[in-house]
């Protein structure tokens, strides 16, 4: 591995637990909450890649992508409780972080590798996030593409961080767990870590790509050589 001059890391999923919405109300939803948040996440995600393959005037914040899912999901399972969806959207607003999270940016900072945030939610929504997480003061930059109007996997988006830090994409390291963003990111030229948390099956020829492909993102710092 050449030396990354930094390391962009997706929030959603990758630094941030989205599970932990669905997981903070798991009495009031149900024992089938980890099928429904897995629905909402898909659900997300999906409006998201419509409103950019749409074009520009059909392009909503990632907050209404998020919303606009959760109504969808809750219907499906026939839950109509206001209260419910309001304190879901609040529990999505203040996502923890993975526990290994913390000690690993903080061991970027200790070897001066710049790390930033790479992702589709919208401002707002990354500094309630990044602030409740309590890695605010570890990161270079939180980058949104709200800055483009687009979503990823769009190629525009990924050189957000270039342009940020001033390097090629070659120099960096991009890490995800979304196998999708992963791959997008190969393509535009980083050197692509996935964290694989559950053990999922290689999509899109990606493992041939990959820089390494990690349970979690204790080990890499090591990776990074630190």
């Amino acid at each position: 591995m050449r030396t990354a001059r930094a390391i962009i890391f997706d929030a959603y999923g990758t630094l941030l637990d989205v599970s932990g919405a669905m997981a903070a109300h798991a009495a009031r939803i149900g024992p089938q909450w980890p099928r429904i948040s897995v629905e909402w996440r898909a659900k997300q995600l999906e409006y998201s890649w419509v409103r950019s393959l749409t074009g520009p005037a059909h392009h909503e914040d990632f907050w209404l992508c998020t919303r606009d899912a959760l109504d969808v999901v809750m219907h499906r399972h026939g839950l109509h409780d206001a209260g419910l969806k309001r304190d879901l959207l609040e529990a999505y607003r203040v996502l923890a972080a993975y526990p290994e999270v913390p000690a690993m940016l903080r061991a970027l900072q200790a070897a001066d590798i710049p790390s930033a945030i790479l992702s589709n939610g919208s401002p707002w929504m990354l500094e309630s996030a990044v602030a409740a997480a309590g890695i605010g003061d570890l990161l270079d930059a939180v980058l949104s593409v709200e800055e483009l109007g687009v979503f990823k996997p769009d190629p525009r988006v990924y050189q957000l961080a270039c342009r940020q830090f001033g390097v090629a994409a070659a120099e960096m390291i991009f890490v995800s767990s979304n196998t999708w963003d992963a791959q997008a990111a190969a393509h535009a030229g980083y050197q692509v870590v996935r964290i694989n948390r559950d053990q999922a099956p290689d999509e899109y020829g990606l493992a041939a790509m990959l820089l390494a492909e990690l349970p979690d993102l204790s080990s890499l710092p090591e990776l990074a050589g630190i």
